[in-house]
């Protein structure tokens, strides 16, 4: 994707936050936005790897079937296997997703406006934060209330704007090519249009990337022999602003 492409998504994205908000400020509505997008990030990864994993026994669905293919593959599957299949995924991404939790699962379930919606985003999120390795992402999503009388002041009211703000989402995401990393992208364009709307700079919630990209860099030298360059495996990184600052990684 080129960079003007990668804008023209920060932009579409960012005119369906503007659309959408309504009454509520742009702080509030943030965590929404971001958390959505970052639903959508993890889930790619797990199908990756779950197709990586799975090889040719990932399923292979129609074009006009919108279901997501673990949950064809979780249906033929016993528990015993299931367990195993998890465990697996735990241990190379250190998270699980379950089939209906996924975001082909839960944009399917917005487009067609399923009662059920804001009680599986519910389930979802939980299940995440507290079935990953190790606690990994716990409270990941604390800072999103899908209860939360901005959004409606009854539930079904909550439901029906989860289900246009998730779908709005959805197909402003799809006119875009999703081959490379740019959710990653689009999620720091979002920051940097948020803090600005609410009279902040981008830096006070995230490292912009280009220090990013050196810290990296220096991370992954050999420290006592620089000039063999990178390390091909790295256990364990010390991030002070990371939670408790340790952070298990595989490079």
């Amino acid at each position: 994707m080129t960079q003007e492409e990668l804008k023209d998504l920060g932009k579409t994205l960012w005119d369906i936050a503007n659309s959408l908000r309504g009454a509520m400020n742009a702080d509030d509505f943030r965590d929404y936005m971001l958390s959505f997008l970052f639903l959508r990030y993890l889930s790619d990864n797990y199908e990756l790897a779950a197709k990586k994993e799975l090889g040719r026994d990932y399923p292979t669905l129609a074009e006009d079937d919108k279901r997501a293919p673990l949950a064809v593959f979780y249906k033929e599957l016993s528990e015993e296997d299931k367990s195993f299949f998890e465990k697996q995924m735990r241990r190379k991404l250190h998270y699980v997703i379950e089939p209906n939790h996924l975001w082909t699962s839960i944009a399917e379930m917005a487009r067609t406006q399923d009662d059920e919606l804001l009680r599986t985003l519910e389930a979802g999120f939980k299940y995440i934060e507290n079935h990953s390795f190790e606690s990994s992402f716990q409270g990941l999503f604390s800072e999103i209330n899908l209860n939360s009388e901005k959004l409606g002041k009854k539930p079904s009211d909550r439901n029906a704007k989860l289900c246009t703000i998730i779908t709005k989402i959805s197909e402003g995401i799809a006119k875009f090519s999703t081959k490379t990393d740019i959710l990653g992208d689009a999620y720091e364009y979002l920051i940097g249009e948020f803090a600005a709307g609410s009279g902040k700079k981008a830096g006070e919630f995230y490292t912009p990337q280009p220090i990013s990209d050196i810290l990296s860099r220096i991370v992954v030298l050999d420290s006592q022999e620089p000039a063999t360059g990178l390390k091909k495996r790295l256990d364990k990184v010390m991030d002070f602003a990371c939670g408790s600052g340790f952070v298990n990684i595989e490079c």
